[in-house]
């Protein structure tokens, strides 16, 4: 048997760092070539790192969150063979008792991390089979995701136990296998408690801000703190068009796919910017120049389950109603599958943001820097509305939209909301150039 260290691959582009988001192996783990053993970060790409060999577990590089070189060790794994290291250069032994996440090489410690979580993961528990006492078992949304590595599924797969049910013991709520055997113990009950729903809860829960939750942190951050946003909100009435799309869903929804709102956003968008350029721009704020494009380049922020991503559509002038669609639909889901590429992820001119049937009356959305505007819709809602001197239903929607007021005076803004609502309230014109 022989050591084999997996070190962190040069991913291009000049990286000469990472950040470690995520374990999918724990020491223990047997692993299979080619299996994917971490997720790394780069400025917005999220990348997979498989292992080259197959072997066993014998110790982690370094910890969730933790910034890594290029080059740097990440994985030991015990193999067949001689492997890739001397003997004398494998780690300790690592007993039953430390088979608790607990990593050979830290570098720099996350600044938003903090000093108790990481303590608590150095601190993991010494006797395997002990559950931690002050966190009671409480289930998981029925939705949510336990963390847990494949080998700890499996195990608890043949157990017989629901993952949502188990406390995890690890760094950010990841169960580990002395987690199961504390369950098992337990019968898979909860301790007592008083009446339903007005038991007291003592417990609190320290989540460091790492991965894509820092970089959107950052990205908000930036956003507020260098560019002076103004609001404008405008109420539309989208009757007819909400009329012409159910038309052509029934005539061409099952050949050319069915069309959301987004779409004609989308369009009613590429036809006002062209009488408003100075929107469709990026402001180099530092340069002191702002760059105007003939294309738009359309960011669809979309919510992914590690947070908001803006992928981008890239010549949204070119495409029709269902080439925008589609376009939408694939570049939210390579956001939401982690699988966008970095050109994929940036070179946004404007963003289009959307809540759904959540988007609320109003919002402020966030402008996506370097832009200089953000338009965002809310919910439809039928609400009265005189018509012809008589009170009659009609659906309406407000566009919400955000414009860095260095670049943008307020009348232009206005205008430019103006020009899509009588695109939006007249839909025909959508389609006339």
């Amino acid at each position: 048997m022989g050591i084999y260290a997996i070190r962190v691959p040069d991913i291009g582009e000049g990286i000469a760092e990472v950040e470690l988001v995520t374990w999918h192996v724990q020491p223990g783990d047997v692993v299979a070539e080619d299996q994917s053993i971490a997720d790394v970060m780069t400025d917005k790409a999220t990348v997979e790192i498989p292992s080259p060999v197959a072997g066993k577990v014998l110790a982690l590089g370094s910890a969730v969150g933790d910034t890594i070189a290029v080059g740097s060790e990440l994985v030991r794994l015990e193999v067949e063979g001689s492997g890739n290291l001397k003997e004398n250069s494998a780690p300790a032994p690592v007993s039953q008792a430390q088979a608790a996440p607990v990593l050979v090489a830290k570098s720099e410690p996350p600044a938003a991390a903090p000093a108790q979580s990481v303590a608590a993961v150095q601190a993991a528990p010494a006797r395997p089979g002990v559950a931690p006492r002050s966190a009671p078992t409480v289930a998981r949304a029925a939705g949510e995701r336990p963390l847990a590595s494949p080998a700890v599924r499996q195990r608890a797969l043949d157990m017989g136990v629901e993952l949502r049910y188990v406390h995890g013991s690890g760094p950010a709520g990841r169960i580990l296998q002395t987690d199961l055997d504390a369950h098992a113990a337990s019968g898979g009950q909860a301790p007592a408690q008083g009446p339903a729903g007005y038991a007291e809860r003592h417990g609190e829960e320290a989540v460091p801000v790492i991965g894509l939750r820092r970089k959107i942190a950052q990205k908000m951050q930036e956003s507020k703190r260098r560019i002076p946003h103004f609001s404008y909100v405008e109420e539309i009435d989208v009757t007819e068009l909400e009329a012409l799309r159910a038309k052509l869903n029934s005539l061409y929804g099952t050949t050319r796919g069915k069309l959301t709102v987004l779409p004609f956003l989308a369009r009613a968008m590429v036809l006002a910017l062209r009488e408003f350029p100075q929107i469709n721009a990026r402001f180099d704020d530092e340069a002191g120049v702002v760059t105007r494009y003939a294309g738009v380049h359309l960011g669809v922020a979309t919510q992914t389950d590690g947070g908001l991503m803006v992928p981008v559509l890239r010549h949204a002038e070119a495409l029709d109603l269902w080439a925008c669609a589609a376009g939408i639909a694939r570049v939210a889901e390579g956001a939401r599958s982690g699988k966008a590429a970095r050109d994929a992820l940036s070179g946004s001119t404007i963003t289009l943001t959307s809540l759904g049937a959540l988007g609320g009356i109003a919002s402020t959305p966030v402008i996506n820097h370097p832009e200089v505007a953000i338009v965002g819709v809310n919910r439809i809602v039928e609400r009265p509305m005189l018509r012809g001197g008589q009170v009659v239903g009609r659906l309406l929607m407000n566009l919400s939209s955000s414009f860095d007021h260095r670049v943008v005076d307020g009348m232009h803004a206005a205008q430019f909301i103006q020009a899509m609502r009588a695109l939006l309230e007249t839909p025909a014109l959508l389609f006339v150039e």
